[in-house]
């Protein structure tokens, strides 16, 4: 395939060459507002994005408007994100989101969602995450974190929201807490406490090579598709 690599960081160092492994040419690179004019007519067949939240939405317009499937890894955005469902589903774009890339991180969350389940009848534990990322990251809590705990709220009925760093303990919500530390990857940890014990999960990322190889995978997905898709399309 022809790929568009919008973004070029660390995370779309690591991209360009997962893609180059699986036999992929990076035809472009948009890394600012004046490589979108000399595109021209280069040829693409989908795009993969791991920009920054300030300008990923008209990163999406754009491959909108050229009919060019597109593969989302920036978080941060997420405020615009039934929008740009709806318009993809309207126009028959391809678009296709995911906070996490990472299989682990598919296989791990479907964990925590049956772990909730199983503790609606046991009202003595307290649920909280932790998410760990390097100081370079823009957004917080990471949209893994978001994600996770939004399946934790689909699956316990007595948490109704998340809330970021909060020192007053509310019933009804789940506290994140966001570090910035060093390089740190991204480490994303469930803990269920009561007065007994406490019981721990966690997803520890070594590297980006997991997120990338994801995100081509989902690439290789989207070729000349068209409407809305996530980690559960791919992963079936």
């Amino acid at each position: 395939m022809n790929i568009l690599l919008i973004g070029y960081g660390k995370m779309g160092q690591v991209v360009k060459k997962v893609a180059r492994q699986r036999n992929h040419n990076i035809a472009f690179i948009i890394d600012n507002e004046k490589d979108w004019q000399e595109l021209g007519d280069i040829q693409i067949d989908v795009a993969i994005d791991f920009s920054t939240p300030f300008i990923v939405v008209d990163n999406i317009v754009e491959c909108f408007n050229r009919h060019i499937p597109i593969v989302v890894g920036t978080t941060g955005w997420y405020s615009r994100l039934g929008e740009l469902k709806e318009l993809a589903e309207k126009e028959e774009r391809g678009l296709f989101v995911a906070s996490n890339f990472s299989i682990g991180m598919f296989i791990f969350n479907k964990i925590n969602e049956e772990l909730s389940k199983l503790m609606n009848n046991q009202p003595s534990y307290d649920v909280s995450i932790e998410e760990i990322h390097h100081i370079h990251k823009l957004d917080a809590p990471s949209g893994t974190a978001i994600t996770l705990a939004e399946t934790i709220i689909d699956n316990l009925d007595r948490k109704g929201k998340w809330v970021l760093d909060s020192e007053k303990e509310e019933a009804n919500s789940i506290n994140i807490n966001s570090q910035r530390i060093g390089e740190v990857p991204g480490t994303h940890t469930i803990t269920y406490s009561s007065e007994v014990d406490d019981i721990i999960i966690t997803h520890q990322a070594h590297n980006r090579i997991g997120w990338a190889l994801g995100s081509i995978l989902a690439a290789e997905f989207m070729k000349e598709k068209k409407g809305f898709y996530n980690m559960k399309d791919l992963i079936k």
